[in-house]
């Protein structure tokens, strides 16, 4: 998974290191429209990306410059369009088309959710994540003291600035009598109320590691601000919240939408289903296989999975069992001639309990796009997370041998680390790699790349990978079945927890993925997946016995983050041919 906390900042400066053809320069002209935009009013995903000059300014979430977002983004899409019915490159023709499809997304999103929700806000986790883009072991030392700015203003301490609680209450009882407006899933306020006083620590913590001077006011006064805040969404918000987590259809599909999902819901639910059933079956095979080699007393893969989860690593042992998994896995890549490798090593990090808080799953922190250093991507992994009422849920699921193979494969190489460090070391458009950005593009490719992988694993890798699969096919069908009814959130705790073989903790992650924390996101990796693998069996069809992998995996990374359909046609118009 890759963390999405600021990724409509992020962007590559083509050319970084590779030769910047001529088209990719003019296409990035177009995309500076929108780059500004994000400057403006999303800093802190710009300073992310690694934009110049933004570091100590903060986002204004109030209405009005909500307004003034939908006006600008209005203004560059009708510059766009006009510049797409003047353009004759077909290469900048599809950039300009995916810049005005980013703009038609945004304007969309804004306008539905504003007429169906009332705008309640995360506030503890937008200003922990503004925050912790500066306060990071590969940001300059040079930039980390813009956090104390950024907190000043957060908390209203520096003059002409208020507090960002205060704007976050007044927005929400400014709509409060609005009719028909739904207020949050109560789940997610729940969550977000247990979640405060661990990313407060989180803060504390980074804040003290880097030494910043004269933080102590600016940090007393969020905390005194974020009780406050809390006190608020328990008597003002809980009470409207929302008791069924479903989403309205409309929103709903709005999200698929967004996430890049390409199938309906009903026939990708329905492709799962049937594929779900097929990845049980090659499970049983391998399982059996595992057993008899371990003399297991049973070969049916949800005990074997079981056993093979007792293996766990030691503490100390996690970093150096990933890392030493990664080089295997680069070693076969270069033996089999898979794919060209980055020239950078990979990163794999642990997760603090507040990034955790944030992000309970494992994913891909992307590195900084533009004006990059030599940052990396990291690969971050979560050890726990919490429960119903703060109760403290271990993962088994990711700290054994048999494990760490398909997650470095998925997360790492060569999955995404690798997808954004072959953008940074080759330069690609920054429509493709910034505005062409959905999950379905980047999971697929994750999930693909785990199936290329899989065949050269050990037995307890390859079973471990295919119960992966297992779950993103699950995703696929829980997640629309959760939103339509068909299924309750206690019966996909069965369905993880018994034929998927996920711990409770897992499980309970990936209800809340479903139910509140992202719906419609968890579908795209099925959907991505199935995409690619239908590209690859046309070009291996196409080319028969010229059919080269590592070429065709060397062209796809080369795409930077097109769309499945957009992809199809570049495969089918340049590398076939």
């Amino acid at each position: 998974m890759v963390s999405r906390r600021f990724l409509a900042g992020v962007v590559v400066c083509a050319g970084a290191f590779a030769q910047q053809p001529a088209w990719v320069a003019k296409s990035n002209q177009n995309a500076q429209l929108l780059i500004r935009l994000d400057a403006k009013y999303g800093p802190e995903g710009a300073s992310a990306s690694g934009q110049p000059g933004v570091d100590e300014q903060i986002s204004q979430p109030t209405a009005e410059n909500q307004r003034k977002s939908d006006a600008d983004v209005a203004s560059a899409r009708k510059e766009l369009q006009a510049r797409l019915q003047a353009e004759t490159d077909p290469l900048v023709k599809q950039d300009l088309e995916i810049l005005i499809s980013a703009c038609d997304r945004e304007l969309r999103s804004t306008e539905m959710n504003e007429k169906t929700f009332l705008p309640y806000m995360n506030v503890a986790g937008l200003i922990f994540s503004g925050e912790k883009t500066l306060l990071d072991d590969q940001v300059a030392a040079a930039r980390r003291p813009a956090a104390v700015v950024r907190l000043r203003k957060y908390t209203g301490l520096e003059p002409g600035f208020t507090p960002i609680t205060k704007l976050a209450q007044d927005r929400f009882r400014a709509k409060l009598n609005t009719p028909g407006l739904l207020g949050p899933s109560k789940e997610q306020v729940e969550k977000n109320l247990q979640n405060t006083s661990t990313l407060i620590t989180g803060l504390g913590v980074l804040l003290e590691k880097y030494k910043l001077q004269g933080y102590s006011e600016a940090y007393a006064k969020l905390r005194e601000q974020l009780t406050e805040y809390d006190e608020f969404v328990r008597e003002e918000v809980l009470p409207r919240a929302r008791t069924d987590f479903r989403l309205p259809p409309a929103i709903y599909q709005v999200a698929l939408d967004n996430y890049g999902v390409d199938y309906s819901s009903t026939d990708l639910a329905a492709l799962a289903h049937t594929g779900f059933t097929d990845i049980q079956k090659q499970m049983t095979e391998v399982a059996e296989r595992v057993a008899k080699a371990r003399k297991l007393p049973s070969s049916d893969y949800r005990s074997v999975i079981r056993e093979l989860k007792k293996e766990q690593f030691g503490q100390q042992d996690i970093l150096p069992k990933y890392e030493a998994t990664l080089k295997s896995i680069e070693d076969i890549i270069r033996r089999e001639k898979l794919l060209t490798l980055p020239e950078r090593p990979a990163l794999i990090v642990i997760a603090s309990a507040a990034e955790t808080a944030q992000q309970p799953a494992p994913h891909m922190q992307p590195p900084p796009l533009l004006n990059n250093k030599g940052e990396r991507g990291k690969f971050v992994l979560p050890l726990a997370t919490k429960g119903a009422g703060g109760v403290d849920l271990k993962y088994d699921d990711f700290t054994f041998a048999a494990a760490a193979w398909t997650l470095t494969a998925h997360e790492a190489r060569p999955g995404h680390e690798l997808q954004f460090a072959s953008m940074v070391e080759r330069g690609v458009s920054l429509a493709r790699a910034m505005f062409a950005f959905n999950s379905t593009n980047v999971e697929g490719w994750g999930l693909y790349a785990e199936w290329f992988m899989l065949p050269y694993m050990p037995d307890e890798g390859k079973l471990i990978s295919l119960q992966l699969r297992l779950l993103r096919a699950a995703r696929a069908f829980l997640d629309p079945e959760l939103q339509s009814g068909k299924v309750t959130p206690e019966q996909a705790m069965r369905v993880l927890q018994e034929d998927v073989v996920c711990s409770k903790a897992f499980a309970t992650e990936e209800v809340e993925r479903f139910t509140f924390r992202s719906p419609g996101q968890a579908v795209s990796y099925y959907d991505g997946y199935s995409r690619l693998l239908e590209i690859r069996q046309t070009v291996e069809k196409a080319l028969g016995p010229k059919f080269d992998a590592q070429k065709f995996h060397d062209f796809i990374l080369g795409q930077g983050l097109l769309p499945p359909s957009v992809l199809r046609k570049a495969v089918l118009a340049e590398f076939v041919k």
